[in-house]
């Protein structure tokens, strides 16, 4: 890479620690919202806080190509699967991947758990991530040759065995088109699991799955944004993730785990999708 991997991560970090401090220091303003409705609420923030995000990384990178959020996806085709990858693009592309708050209702609402989140994909495939969770001042960050971190002390996944014995984390789709019941993957994880738990923070979820804290997640409403980062950072601590289904607007279907419940939990999902 011509571009060295420490000096994208040190942009990461300087651009996540930036916006997630703008919205930290504008938390009386959380209810100012551009958009909402029944499921999720669109803030002034969120825009705010992605372009401080990438006026950073513009600053040091002018001529890299950034996809956030609060941009229009909405014509955006589903590539063909390619394992190892999370969007397919051209080889030597470099795109920075900004969700500036993850969370945004935890947020809105005054709840502590949210993060912004900047992964940098080379090839479609992460190269450097940072997930930065301003109220607990916690800064995870990965690149594809050094491990994991959490505030600069290395991270692992749980070595949990068995899908009984194991905290899965994972949401609720509300967005799909009603081919799937919205509960259907809720309820086949709590029927397999130990415990399921829904934080509604995609990028802090896999998070603590690097950390050991869970031992899976899985999610089929989220977006590219969600997991750029959090993908990477949870293969450097030794654990999987797999892209099971990518549909249009950079929408995914995505499982992480510490790996050995990793095809026990793929499987439960399969069924519950029909797709066993």
């Amino acid at each position: 890479m011509s571009t060295p991997i420490d000096k994208l991560l040190s942009c990461a970090t300087a651009a996540a620690r930036k916006a997630g401090d703008h919205a930290l220091a504008n938390l009386d303003r959380r209810r100012d919202a551009d958009a909402i409705t029944h499921h999720d609420v669109k803030l002034k923030l969120d825009v705010e806080c992605q372009a401080i995000a990438e006026s950073v990384v513009r600053e040091i990178f002018p001529d890299h190509t950034i996809l956030g959020e609060e941009d229009d996806h909405s014509s955006v085709a589903p590539p063909a699967n390619e394992d190892g990858v999370l969007w397919p693009m051209e080889a030597d592309e470099i795109l920075w991947v900004i969700d500036p708050i993850d969370g945004t209702v935890n947020f809105s609402h005054g709840m502590p758990r949210w993060c912004c989140s900047i992964g940098i994909l080379k090839g479609g495939r992460p190269v450097a991530g940072v997930v930065y969770a301003p109220a607990s001042g916690e800064l995870y960050a990965a690149t594809c040759d050094s491990a994991a971190t959490c505030n600069g002390k290395a991270i692992h996944v749980s070595d949990t065995t068995a899908l009984e014995q194991s905290i899965v984390m994972t949401g609720v789709d509300r967005h799909k088109d009603g081919s799937v019941p919205p509960l259907s993957v809720f309820n086949a994880i709590a029927n397999t699991a130990q415990r399921p738990r829904i934080m509604g923070v995609a990028a802090l979820d896999m998070c603590s799955v690097a950390a050991g804290q869970a031992d899976g997640y899985m999610e089929t409403g989220i977006f590219l944004w969600d997991v750029a980062a959090a993908a990477l950072i949870v293969q450097q601590a030794g654990g999987q993730v797999e892209i099971l289904k990518r549909e249009p607007g950079f929408r995914l279907q995505c499982q992480a785990t510490n790996g050995p419940i990793h095809e026990e939990l793929k499987g439960v999902v399969m069924g519950a999708l029909g797709r066993a």
